[in-house]
């Protein structure tokens, strides 16, 4: 397959456009989570079954698999629930500190531990993401429910990538998908109906945008992601979608006309730039020639 950065690329691109579709489409956020999930899983289930690729999983992945499906999907309402409490900047900010997250846990829990550059690299992102913001927003933050809700957010966002890296290293990605995202959507499913959110009585532009939202930002966004997480060191690839604010913004600005302010523009090449220090490869972290043949070989 092409180069887990590419693919990781792709992917980010694809969820990316996300926050503009929920624009375009005013509908209860853990409602479009749930026809995300949905759509994503009924239009992959055909091609599995048809091409005889569904295989179940060895009774000992099971238990990730299910919190994949469950974190992920908490991850969305916990969200959503997070803007509703305080507002999109904070709960943007809060939940974009997934690498932190992910690399303590990595530190702490994983053998491969990650290098003083990760931490260099997400410092300068951060701090890019502070300009981005705006540090007159930091300093107003509310230690509130939505704080709380927010940094969740960001905890469950980088336990799904440490979870999920340790299972795609033992089962192919569509079956990973298939199976967490059902997961997902019936989590979801349940929500909503337990917090008695809409399902249905939708216009056709708004099931257009939610069909857009399943084989885009779902289908083809998380294949990719998770092709990069199966390949690459989850820290980076945590770190690499940091850049998904930016990427939104550009987006935003070109199809529903959001403004893009001098401030936006230095704190997104910033972030860009301590994104680039971690995935940047000096010669001296090269494998040997025949160990990047080899791993080369036993790519899937």
């Amino acid at each position: 397959m092409f180069s887990p950065r590419i693919s990781l690329l792709i992917g980010l691109i694809s969820i990316s456009i996300f926050p503009v579709l929920v624009k375009w489409a005013p509908v209860s956020g853990i409602t479009s989570a749930f026809y995300r999930m949905a759509i994503g899983t009924l239009l992959l289930l055909p091609y599995v079954l048809f091409s005889r690729k569904l295989i179940l999983p060895a009774v000992k992945l099971w238990i990730p698999i299910i919190l994949c499906g469950i974190i992920f999907g908490s991850d969305i309402a916990v969200w959503n629930l997070s803007i509703q409490y305080s507002n999109a900047t904070q709960a943007t900010l809060l939940t974009n500190l997934s690498p932190v997250w992910v690399g303590i846990a990595s530190f702490l829990f994983l053998t491969k531990k990650p290098k003083p550059k990760f931490w260099v690299g997400t410092a300068i992102a951060l701090a890019g993401l502070t300009v981005l913001i705006g540090f007159d927003t930091i300093l107003e933050m509310r230690f509130d429910k939505g704080f709380l809700m927010a940094i969740a957010s960001g905890i469950l966002y980088a336990s799904y990538m440490l979870i999920s890296k340790t299972v795609l290293d033992k089962i192919n990605i569509i079956n990973f998908l298939m199976f967490s995202m059902s997961v997902s959507a019936v989590y979801l499913l349940t929500l909503c109906l337990l917090l008695d959110q809409p399902l249905w009585h939708f216009s056709a532009m708004v099931w257009s945008v939610l069909m857009i939202q399943g084989v885009i930002c779902q289908l083809l966004g998380w294949f990719t992601i998770s092709y990069a997480i199966q390949k690459m060191d989850a820290g980076r690839v945590s770190l690499g979608l940091l850049s998904q604010s930016v990427v939104t913004g550009v987006m935003a600005w070109m199809f529903i006309g959001e403004k893009v302010t001098l401030q936006m523009i230095l704190g997104g090449i910033i972030i860009l730039l301590g994104i680039a220090v971690t995935f940047y490869r000096s010669k001296t972290d090269s494998p040997h020639p025949k160990i990047a043949d080899r791993q080369q070989g036993n790519s899937r």
